[in-house]
């Protein structure tokens, strides 16, 4: 895992001392539907003969069902808290920007 990660500036929180920033991993996820988990796990399960008399009938099944579409990946979400000329330092970012945090333990 890198020492540095990209977080997009979620919302900004200031009092006028003290500014508050709530940031979430930039990391695209892209959707997965239960189903497709639920198709997949099975397939692993089965051998190939048992597979071909197995599938079309869960894909029969599973087509009656709603699609539910679950995130493949959970993302880490923090709140940063610093005084307003700090943030002033950084040059203002906004909603919808993207900023690098350095992750290092010293």
């Amino acid at each position: 895992m890198p020492d540095t990660n990209e977080f997009k500036i979620t919302q900004i929180v200031d009092n006028g001392q003290m500014v508050q920033l709530t940031l979430i991993e930039n990391i695209s996820t892209e959707p997965i539907s239960q189903k497709q988990m639920i198709i997949e796990n099975v397939s692993k399960k089965l051998d190939s003969e048992t597979k071909e008399q197995v599938m079309p009938l869960l894909e029969a099944i599973l087509q009656a069902q709603p699609t539910v579409n679950i995130k493949s990946y959970q993302q880490t979400q923090i709140t940063i808290a610093m005084p307003k000329s700090r943030y002033d330092n950084m040059g203002r970012p906004q909603v919808g920007n993207i900023i690098e945090v350095d992750l290092k333990k010293n």
